[in-house]
């Protein structure tokens, strides 16, 4: 990755040593001012948290000191020159008692609702102050009541299974606390920052489910301080980092295409995270209908639908950039029809865009062994067939020393259908986008922004509906 001045393997020490990518940019955040809606506990809990981490935060002791690093504080004599500014003049309580009462004689649907409702109504008294983030800081009593009610709903779904000799029993829908508050507070129009009270608590940790007896593992502190710094610096208009790209190569627009159901599931609708450039720079657009095919039984466009949606994304690159990109590599997380290949390459042509790449992603179920301890090394590439390949993105990496996952882990499966680039090429542009989430700074992520962002979107994007609008920037569904 590429930082304010040199680069690195690493975001953390990249960060550290190398500061922001826009640092001396006049355009890069020179404070980041937070605005902060919670009780009483949760918003002094935050504010001290944040305080604390001023100053740096020690490493966490271990073997590999590449995977745990400290985090060396925010302001204007560190490489983190952008201080998070709070005021009590930008922060709003709620009281306790509110919450409490929410739970009495309501429905699941209705308590989130309601709380939802609770923190959109402060949040709106904020979104006209000088503030860059709103955060919301849930008190633990509203977290402990979600996850109790999703742990009851799994108990009482597989008991159904069990009476009814299901083998697979589909979830229950439930309403999702964090995707009905990003999309309600779209329209506020200034990223909100959801932090839950382990963050900045480590006294508030929940009982693991099956062992009753262990609390649940929590990430260092460290860890959870570059994360919360990362997002927030993300969030207020900064750039952390960016992709490496040999200048002679073509300059390239990455497309990310996922499908998601509205919340009544009447429709199969399409969500799309468009990242511009090498800086990650991107936009969010929301596709038209899709289906199930009959053929394959896999998500498809119609060739209209196609089109239409790749038009789009082209013409809000042209409108970022006043000029279109010499290349374009779409990402599907299914296969492609005739139908889309016709779509897609129609609205090519139109915009005269000749260089592309079409990729399709799935689960693999294939799995390399290694001598060793440790799995397979991520950015293994296994070539199956002619456009068939197995990538790593996850598994042992040299630089920590040691694999970080805590289960054996699965590649993705690749389908170059049609592309004008190296399954070496590609693969490797799939592992550099890996890295680019500003919402966590360990870099091994399993699957590329384009494709994380789309699902994501997607998941946010149900909420909202249809005819209403949608913010473009990737930082409001972060």
């Amino acid at each position: 990755m590429e930082f304010g001045t040199g680069r690195h393997v690493d975001i953390r020490f990249g960060l550290m040593h190398h500061c922001p990518l826009d640092t001396f940019s006049p355009l890069a955040p020179k404070e980041i001012k937070l605005g902060i809606v919670g009780t009483t506990e949760t918003v002094e809990g935050v504010r001290g948290w944040l305080e604390r981490c001023r100053d740096g935060i020690e490493a966490k002791k271990s073997n590999q000191p590449n995977l745990f690093p400290r985090f060396p504080g925010y302001g204007p004599d560190t490489n983190l020159r952008a201080p998070i500014v709070t005021n009590s003049q930008v922060e709003k309580t709620i009281p306790q008692r509110e919450f409490d009462e929410l739970r009495t004689g309501k429905s699941a649907t209705q308590v989130v609702n309601d709380a939802v409702e609770l923190f959109f109504q402060e949040l709106d008294g904020l979104k006209d102050k000088n503030v860059d983030v709103l955060m919301c800081a849930l008190p633990m009593s509203l977290l402990d009541y979600m996850l109790d009610e999703e742990e009851a709903s799994e108990t009482e779904e597989s008991a159904e299974g069990e009476e009814n000799g299901k083998d697979k029993v589909t979830k229950k829908k439930r309403i999702d606390f964090h995707h009905l508050l990003k999309a309600r507070a779209m329209k506020l129009g200034k990223p909100i920052q959801i932090i839950l009270p382990p963050t900045y608590d480590e006294t508030k940790r929940r009982k693991q489910r099956r062992r009753k007896d262990e609390v649940r593992q929590l990430q260092d502190e460290a860890t959870r301080a570059w994360n919360i710094y990362t997002a927030l610096y993300h969030k207020a208009g900064g750039t952390p980092w960016r992709l490496v790209r040999d200048p002679s190569q073509l300059t390239a627009c990455y497309v990310g295409v996922s499908f998601y159901k509205t919340l009544d599931e009447s429709k199969l609708l399409t969500s799309t995270a468009q990242i511009f450039n090498e800086r990650g720079d991107g936009i969010i657009l929301r596709g038209g209908n899709a289906r199930v095919s009959k053929d394959d039984r896999q998500i498809h466009l119609q060739r209209q639908g196609a089109y239409e949606l790749l038009d789009k994304a082209l013409k809000a690159y042209r409108g970022e950039h006043h000029n279109l990109p010499a290349r374009l590599v779409l990402y599907k997380t299914s296969g492609y029809s005739e139908e889309e290949f016709e779509g897609f390459k129609e609205a090519l042509r139109a915009h005269n865009v000749d260089s592309v790449d079409f990729i399709s992603m799935r689960d693999s179920f294939t799995r390399l062994f290694r001598n060793g301890r440790y799995p397979t090394l991520r950015g293994t590439l296994l070539r199956e067939d002619e456009t068939s390949h197995v990538l790593y993105t996850r598994g042992g990496v040299d630089f920590f020393s040691t694999y970080p996952g805590m289960y054996v882990p699965r590649p993705l499966g690749l389908r170059f259908e049609e592309t004008e680039q190296t399954p070496k090429f590609l693969a490797q542009e799939i592992l550099a986008l890996t890295k680019m989430n500003w919402n966590n700074t360990q870099f091994d992520n399993d699957e590329p922004i384009t494709v994380m962002a789309a699902r994501r979107v997607g998941n946010i994007l149900k909420y909202v509906g249809e005819n209403d609008p949608i913010q473009s920037r990737y930082s409001f569904y972060m």
